[in-house]
């Protein structure tokens, strides 16, 4: 027993000191790999400090530059640029009927006392005598045939395929908390060309296009030109003045493409303050008042009054009694919820003249004078700019949707009347003939439509209008390329159809890719249609030489048009 108890001490103290000498070699290894380990951890902490000190170095260029180009970003942000293209296919036919032009008329009657030195009142004498000694149409049917007159036959106008181009670019910005500038810019030409589908030829009296060519204040970047980029709107708005709901607008003012026409237009919301009636580019200002509807919570209204100026007749260094065209009136939005609107509008153009600005109509009666007379000593052979009196205008238009039915629709309904107050050289006034004294004439006009809107994409339209004999639209402003259906004495016809394309998301609020598609027949009652110079004369009634027209009467056109448009 004794000697296994010696034994086991023995190997005890043998094997001890061997155990000692392994743990202590384990634990150096751990502590090494402890050491290796935070010398890791050491040196990706490094690193990552030369990382984040060289991301705050980036950072602080970043800083830098934001705050040397914020100045530059601010204002950058603070104008809201969009627009829209157009490229867009016409095919136009029209007729004129067998007339009698004013030029060959004018030529016939020098014989009988009318000449270019006549007086307004000469002339007039001189055609009471003449329809004196030839008191009927046959009667004077002959006399013209005596002196070798002729009436111009008639005659088609086509043009199979007309291209033209349109871009606009609109633009907003905030000048301070309560004033903002709105403006556009607009680049209207034809495919082919750098002028109007019918160019501005002086003297060109045998074109029934003779009024939609004359170009001036009122048709500028709303006819196809040059390649020009045009203002067609600028002005600024002073809103919440006082704290009220009161404003102060001044400038080239957004009086084109007026309700209804964003229906047919399908852009969605209304494109400008007055009716459609009323499509005339000019400078101007206007005061408003927004209120809400105390008896119908959640409807609203707007009333205006505003002014502009049509013609500026200029400098002058002796009196020509030729004064400045002005208008001014009140437009009035009576009623707007959702869909529903009801809209009126008056105004007056005082002292309008016999011919727009900027252009020339030909004087049948110098031109004969100077055809016959070769010492003819008149200084030109048009028609000399006088003030012919006053246009008064209203119009109202009511605008709904049935929901239900998908359903669109708008009713309108205008007024014009005439204060002529003098005759200009060629002896005529405002809706008056060779010779008659002046007079007040009152002129009405219709104007209807519905829109089917079928699904999301597909619409299908169809609009009716009608003019009366005196009927006188402002309208040379208008959209209809060739002739403004909106001032047609008679009936016009339209259907179209649109389609949203397909060409997924959009990029904003403003976005927008479609097909207009649509035809246009025109049935004209009487001439002279948009103009306010000369009497107008029944279509079927030109039989009479006393009935000579300025320019080639329209009959009847018809138009196809196709329209690929982007909003962006």
């Amino acid at each position: 027993m004794n000697k296994t108890i010696a034994m086991s001490a023995l190997v005890s103290l043998v094997v001890a000191p061997a155990c000692v000498q392994a743990a202590s070699l384990d634990l150096e290894q751990r502590i090494q790999e402890l050491s290796r380990e935070l010398q890791r951890v050491q040196d990706e902490l490094s690193k990552r400090q030369e990382s984040v000190m060289a991301i705050d170095k980036r950072v602080g260029l970043v800083e830098n530059t934001l705050e040397e180009k914020s100045d530059h970003w601010d204002l950058a942000s603070r104008i809201n640029l969009y627009g829209d293209f157009r490229a867009r296919f016409d095919s136009y036919h029209a007729k004129t009927p067998a007339y009698w032009n004013t030029v060959d008329v004018a030529a016939a009657m020098r014989g009988f006392g009318v000449t270019a030195a006549s007086s307004p009142a000469d002339i007039r004498r001189a055609m009471q005598g003449f329809l004196a000694m030839a008191p009927t149409p046959q009667a004077r049917e002959a006399l013209m045939a005596y002196v070798g007159a002729q009436k111009q036959p008639a005659q088609t106008w086509d043009n199979d395929s007309l291209f033209s181009n349109r871009l606009r670019i609109n633009m907003e910005a905030k000048a301070t908390e309560n004033v903002e500038f709105k403006g556009r810019l607009v680049g209207h030409k034809l495919w082919g060309m750098q002028d109007y589908m019918e160019p501005e030829v002086n003297n060109n009296t045998y074109s029934p296009l003779f009024l939609s060519s004359r170009s001036y204040d009122g048709t500028a970047g709303r006819q196809p030109g040059d390649s020009s980029l045009l203002v067609d709107r600028a002005f600024v708005n002073w809103n919440n003045i006082g704290e009220m709901p009161l404003w102060f607008s001044i400038g080239r003012r957004p009086t084109t493409d007026g309700p209804p026409t964003h229906l047919r237009m399908n852009t969605g919301g209304r494109m400008a303050t007055p009716v459609s009636y009323m499509d005339y580019p000019f400078d101007g200002a206007s005061l408003g008042y927004a209120y809400d509807n105390p008896f119908d919570p959640g409807s609203s209204g707007r009333i205006r009054f505003c002014y502009g100026r049509g013609f500026e007749s200029g400098l002058q260094t002796t009196d020509t009694n030729l004064n400045d065209v002005d208008f001014a009136g009140l437009s009035w939005d009576i009623y707007r919820k959702g869909p529903r609107f009801l809209y009126l509008q008056a105004f007056g153009a005082f002292n309008i003249f016999n011919v727009p600005g900027d252009t020339v109509f030909p004087n049948p009666i110098e031109i004969a004078e100077a055809s016959a007379n070769p010492n003819y000593d008149s200084h030109d052979i048009y028609l000399d700019r006088v003030n012919l009196g006053d246009i008064f205008h209203a119009s109202m238009v009511y605008m709904d949707k049935i929901e239900k039915l998908k359903l669109n629709y708008f009713l309108t309904g205008g007024w014009s009347h005439t204060h002529a107050t003098a005759i200009d050289e060629m002896g005529i006034s405002l809706l008056g003939a060779w010779g008659a004294e002046p007079e007040d004439k009152d002129g009405y006009g219709v104007y209807v439509g519905v829109r089917y809107d079928v699904d999301d994409r597909f619409k299908l339209g169809a609009e009716f209008n009608w003019g009366s004999k005196n009927w006188l639209g402002f309208t040379p402003g208008h959209d209809d390329m060739y002739a403004s259906k909106l001032y047609t004495r008679g009936k016009v016809y339209e259907g179209y159809l649109i389609w949203d394309l397909p060409t997924g998301a959009k990029m904003s609020q403003y976005s927008n890719a479609f097909i207009r598609l649509g035809y246009q027949y025109y049935d004209y009652d009487f001439t002279y249609s948009g103009m306010w110079l000369g009497a107008p004369t029944k279509i079927t009634e030109l039989d009479d030489p006393a009935t000579a027209q300025f320019y080639a009467p329209m009959k009847d056109a018809h138009q196809v048009y196709l329209a690929l448009e982007v909003y962006f």
